[in-house]
């Protein structure tokens, strides 16, 4: 299997967005009519289930590029979904629909209908997908190795799925805990190289587990025919603002680990654990978020979250500026200070004790 190279280091991001009737804001299964309007658009896509929209980005080659494409893309679609009586929100889950998902009859999505069971009728979540560009396949395995120790820290700086069917779950991402039910999300295999990665998916096909990559629905997943290394841990956001930040994040963060090697990466820094504390802290980042306690080694040494994100912006300012992107990290430190969507979320909740107010809130936002 051929990892085609791609620019280094440049940028695309996918936007899974709700798709909410304007009276009710319950979610509304509209793709089909919305996509009347974009036909064989690639940059306004469906997904797996009707009441998501996806937006995709073209390639970019800095932040501010892509935050320019997707204002246009989301005002565009603002104003069509409001012609078919809709609104868009972004969050990892809808706070109190109870509906089951309708599922997109397209061939493939058919197909995993088939497969899924009755799984598919309710994983209904919405994500934010990261592809950063690099120049090999044993460079993307090597990244993607590296980059599985900072899953909970970008789950705790976007987690935005506090609610789920009217209820406040205890969580901040509870996206990933209806997502853990399935055989091929959360944290990635380790590779050692592009050829082991190959055998997996070659082997994974031949013996019809998967029929591509496409299929395989890890955190992180290398993407060989874009050139580019998937981060698929965030919560759908609920601007093109947050959504950008985060993508800053993850490009400063396979910038850092590219360039440099392990021995000279400061011990504050995550590293490689065993899997069942790697799964802990990704469990605890998804319950707790910024309050989380991170396990940060083998001997069971705990930090605070919020010390451990802060130690990682701190780092990666250096990447930041290189890519002449300062004023984004800016932008993501105070992301994190003033408090993921979770907490806004929350906040809104309290004071109106109302799940639909929460999802005017939402509305307004985007």
């Amino acid at each position: 299997m051929e990892f085609v190279p791609s620019k280094a280091f440049s940028i695309g991001i996918e936007l899974e967005l709700q798709l909410l009737d304007a009276d009710s804001l319950d979610l509304v299964d509209g793709i089909i009519p919305l996509m009347e309007f974009y036909p064989g658009n690639p940059h306004v896509k469906p997904e797996f289930i009707q009441n998501t929209v996806e937006l995709s980005s073209r390639v970019c080659g800095s932040l501010a590029e892509l935050e320019a494409h997707m204002d246009t893309l989301v005002e565009d679609l603002k104003l069509t979904s409001g012609a078919l009586n809709m609104h868009l929100c972004g969050a990892g889950s809808h706070p109190f629909s109870e509906r089951l998902a309708l599922i997109t009859p397209l061939p493939r999505y058919l197909l995993l209908e088939k497969v899924s069971g009755y799984l598919g009728y309710t994983q209904i979540t919405f994500a934010t997908h990261v592809h950063v560009g690099l120049g090999s396949g044993d460079q993307a395995i090597a990244v993607m190795r590296d980059l599985t120790a900072y899953l909970p820290v970008l789950i705790a700086v976007s987690a935005n799925s506090p609610f789920w069917r009217g209820y406040d779950t205890g969580y901040v991402c509870y996206r990933h805990r209806i997502l853990a039910a399935t055989r091929s999300y959360g944290i990635p295999p380790v590779f050692d190289s592009w050829q082991a990665f190959s055998e997996f998916a070659d082997v994974t096909r031949r013996v019809g587990v998967f029929e591509s990559i496409n299929d395989i629905h890890w955190d992180l997943r290398p993407r060989p025919h874009l050139g580019t290394l998937e981060v698929r841990v965030m919560d759908a956001q609920s601007t093109v603002a947050e959504a950008l930040v985060l993508a800053g994040l993850v490009r400063f963060l396979v910038h850092y680990l590219v360039r440099t090697p392990r021995p000279e990466r400061p011990p504050a820094l995550p590293a490689p654990l065993p899997w069942w504390l790697e799964k802990e802290n990704h469990f605890q980042a998804s319950r707790r978020g910024m309050k989380a306690q991170y396990i940060a080694s083998r001997d069971g040494r705990v930090r605070p979250m919020r010390e451990v994100v802060q130690n990682v912006l701190d780092v990666l300012e250096q990447s930041a500026q290189a890519l002449g992107e300062g004023d984004y990290l800016e932008r993501l430190r105070a992301h994190c200070e003033t408090g993921p969507g979770y907490a806004r979320q929350r906040r809104r909740f309290e004071q109106t004790r109302s799940p639909r107010e929460v999802v005017e809130e939402l509305v307004a936002l985007l």
